[in-house]
């Protein structure tokens, strides 16, 4: 009896000594998750402030929906107070909007189906020792730093697409929204390929093994059980890949250029959100001028375009997750 006692004691002993050190633990992530959270508050009420101080000078309307942008026609020495109608008719941000769509929509097209593809091919096609291979191969280009992609889009993809235009009877840019596309494309490639690659090896076996024996081929059971129920997972990875698209910089800056053009060409050169928010801030500014403070209102802007993206894709992920946990 006082050996069970003892036990207990110790038992005791040592619950009563793991709780200061989990309530430590706890704190610790706590304050963790705390920082976190604030930060991004503060990032978001900095945006918002000086974006208000923006649309102080400039009207909301015209900056949203206005077709020409030329902040270096904007006067210096704009006053302080009310809104500047130069101001109004060079702060138009749709060249920006549409040039980013663009190039995104090029990447995408380069980097949805490849990625996809060989995220499949990878996990119910190829050989274990060939996909212990590739697979590494293929995430080296997420490492390749992204001046590398810009100067093989400035200095081999885009003469190429212009010598190849010019032989068609085509007017090419020497820079262009299509070169800039097709090298954003390649490098976003390892994030669709490897976490797609990733959701549907985490499909369970089971529904393989059904549909194979209700007499389904493997391309079938990929088609109409895999790829449906790795969806929610195949989505989450397309988003990562339109925000890591959408915040490139340096490959639109030397294969697509400055110039916002308002176009649907491919072929001509654009710019995006993001070069224009680094051109505006770089060098020696006025942070109390308009142009310097058009990049917080196009931060802004940015911000609420991708909390909405992510939002449906949050819907869709949940929709069909419903449907087959």
């Amino acid at each position: 009896m006082s050996e069970v006692s003892e036990k207990t004691n110790r038992l005791v002993g040592r619950n009563s000594a793991r709780r200061p050190l989990e309530l430590a633990i706890k704190a610790l992530l706590f304050a963790c998750a705390g920082v976190a959270i604030l930060t991004t508050i503060g990032i978001v009420f900095s945006l918002i402030f000086e974006t208000l101080r923006f649309f102080g000078r400039v009207h909301f309307l015209d900056f949203l929906f206005g077709l020409h942008w030329s902040p270096q026609s904007a006067f210096e020495g704009a006053g302080s107070t009310g809104s500047d109608v130069d101001n109004s008719i060079v702060f138009g941000a749709i060249p920006l909007f549409a040039g980013t769509l663009l190039i995104t929509l090029v990447a995408m097209c380069v980097a949805a189906p490849i990625g996809l593809m060989s995220a499949i091919y990878l996990s119910d096609y190829a050989h274990p020792k060939f996909r212990k291979v590739a697979k590494p191969i293929l995430e080296i280009l997420a490492g390749v730093p992204t001046v590398v992609y810009g100067f093989f889009a400035a200095l081999t993809v885009a003469p190429a697409i212009r010598g190849f235009g010019e032989n068609l009877g085509l007017t090419v840019s020497s820079e262009s929204a299509l070169a800039a596309g097709l090298v954003m494309g390649i490098m976003i490639i390892p994030f669709v390929s490897s976490l797609s690659d990733d959701v549907i090896n985490a499909v369970p076996q089971s529904l393989r093994d059904g549909s194979a024996g209700m007499g389904a081929t493997k391309s079938e059971t990929i088609r109409k059980v895999v790829l449906p129920a790795a969806l929610p997972g195949i989505v989450s990875a397309m988003m990562l890949a339109i925000s890591r698209a959408v915040g490139e910089t340096m490959i639109v800056v030397m294969a697509a250029g400055l110039a916002a053009n308002l176009t649907i060409n491919p072929l001509e050169a654009v710019t995006t959100v993001t070069v224009q928010i680094v051109t505006l801030l770089v060098g020696d500014q006025e942070f109390d001028s308009a142009k310097t403070l058009a990049a917080f209102a196009l931060g802004l802007t940015l911000f609420f375009i991708t909390l909405t993206l992510n939002f449906i894709a949050l819907r869709v992920v949940n929709k069909y997750r419903e449907q087959y946990d």
